[in-house]
């Protein structure tokens, strides 16, 4: 889960310059977890191009409460305001379908089908010893969180369906969304949006994290 830190305070009007706690120490590559991608993505969208490191009192952690108070506080636009209800309401299903149903069985796919080299990745700092003992304690409260949360409790073969279900019909937006842009500015090249707008909304940077985290994610 990312966390930022930085000198914004309600009502300031100069850009703040903000640290993301990305979780790993690998700087300029994305990381694992889409959350973090999610707002890094978000921030760029936002405007904000480079994150640097200021002591301040304000900690904010969870990616969509960090996006809701920057764009609370003035620091980042809204990228729905301009949604009617309708959008509105699709956008947040959508975001709800990546982050409160498909991140589970990826979870479930890389701490139980993939475990040792998601152990190794996660801990790979520490000690071969202290990896072993503190990847079997992940193991069990990750599977104890996904047996009680539904995940858990379906066969391989149904998570597998159930995950290809998810994005298959995601292909079949972003082709729509991509046809539209074709047909609107008459040219094959060029960006295209979830919901088939002329920008990007919450739910663009949502998809765009667990894109780019299972792509490059070997657990």
């Amino acid at each position: 889960m990312p966390a930022t830190k930085g000198v914004a305070q309600p009502g300031d009007s100069a850009t703040p310059d903000i640290t993301v706690f990305r979780g790993w120490e690998d700087p300029g590559r994305y990381v694992w977890s889409p959350y973090v991608i999610k707002l890094e993505a978000r921030l760029r969208f936002g405007g904000m191009r480079g994150h640097v490191w200021a002591e301040t009192n304000s900690l904010l952690s969870d990616s969509t409460f960090i996006i809701k108070v920057l764009s609370r506080w003035g620091i980042v636009p809204d990228l729905n305001a301009v949604l009617g209800p309708e959008d509105r309401a699709k956008d947040l299903a959508l975001r709800a379908l990546l982050e409160e149903k498909l991140y589970f069985y990826h979870t479930w796919e890389r701490w139980v089908r993939n475990y040792y080299s998601m152990r190794d990745h996660v801990l790979r700092e520490a000690p071969y010893p202290v990896r072993v003992i503190v990847g079997l304690l992940i193991y069990r409260k990750t599977t104890a969180m996904l047996h009680g949360q539904g995940a858990g409790r379906f066969t391989p073969e149904e998570i597998a369906m159930f995950r290809l279900e998810i994005w298959e019909a995601f292909s079949d937006l972003l082709r729509a969304s991509k046809e539209k842009m074709r047909k609107d500015s008459g040219e094959d090249r060029g960006p295209f949006w979830v919901l088939g707008g002329e920008d990007p909304t919450e739910a663009d940077c949502v998809l765009f994290g667990f894109v780019v985290s299972v792509l490059i994610c070997t657990a």
